[in-house]
């Protein structure tokens, strides 16, 4: 597989994006700097934690009117959030070590899975099966883990002694599994076989400068990454051909997701405490 870096490419990147700007959607400071874990609902609600205190998980209309959905218990407080099949909400709690079900009509919370001897279950990930899979870093000693997790099971763990595993994704057809490194600026792409489990390690972008983030998959399988520090958004193919980089109008972009329809893109700004939107 071909690599490529941002560096030797920035001029044509932004030459790419020319005709999509960010906007605020909504106010600055409404979040707190742990803004982070936007999901979309498939009524177009968009989901994101730590909305006005640590803690909560706000809930934005598509028009941009937020309030609190749910206030997690026990000290919890939240980073990535997925949605299942089944109507619930998985959170991953990084104080407590879990991984949350919120029902979302009832909006009943409970531990879907622990595992104390984890760093942090951080970004997670959600495959067609409904098998998570969840990033682990250790920001301590710039580490990290993979973790698989199920109902059944609990935390299952994949890889270990990585870099500082942060965002993390599965491509629409469950066949592969992207997690990225931020301090060490790498992303790998992994084959995801029968039962769920990793193999075929290889490295699928690595980056010159600047941090990465949370990431997402559209529907034809381009992986959307957060370049925290820079202020952008990079796309990248399947095969790892950068196709074009976003220019948001804060510097610490932390996650993304995508509207049901795939036209707008929702990404989460630590510096700013808000979400920006890109209308595609």
């Amino acid at each position: 597989m071909k690599y490529f870096t941002i560096l030797c490419l920035s001029a044509m990147l932004m030459g790419c994006a020319t005709g999509y700007h960010s906007k605020e959607f909504t106010k600055e400071g409404s979040f707190t700097s742990g803004i982070e874990g936007p999901a979309t609902d498939d009524q177009g609600t968009i989901y994101a934690v730590n909305y006005k205190e640590q803690g909560t998980i706000g809930k934005i209309t598509p028009t941009g009117e937020s309030t609190v959905f749910v206030t997690l218990p026990n000290g919890s407080i939240g980073n990535g959030i997925r949605f299942g099949q089944q109507h619930q909400m998985f959170v991953a709690d990084y104080v407590n070590h879990n991984i949350l079900e919120i029902d979302m009509s009832s909006k009943h919370i409970e531990v879907y899975a622990h595992e104390p001897t984890a760093n942090q279950p951080n970004d997670i990930a959600i495959a067609p099966d409904d098998t998570i899979y969840a990033s682990d870093p250790n920001w301590a000693d710039n580490t990290g883990k993979i973790w698989k997790v199920t109902k059944e099971n609990g935390f299952k763990l994949l890889e270990d002694n990585m870099g500082t595993t942060n965002g993390i994704e599965v491509s629409p057809d469950g066949k592969k599994l992207y997690v990225n490194e931020s301090v060490q600026r790498k992303i790998w792409v992994y084959d995801i076989d029968e039962d769920g489990m990793i193999k075929n390690k290889k490295e699928f972008m690595s980056f010159a400068d600047f941090g990465l983030d949370g990431m997402r998959c559209d529907r034809e399988g381009n992986l959307y990454v957060t370049r925290y520090d820079k202020g952008t958004v990079v796309v990248l193919s399947p095969t790892g051909k950068v196709l074009k980089e976003y220019r948001l109008k804060g510097q610490k972009p932390s996650n993304l997701t995508f509207s049901p329809d795939y036209k707008t893109i929702y990404v989460t700004l630590a510096d700013k405490g808000n979400i920006e939107v890109i209308r595609l």
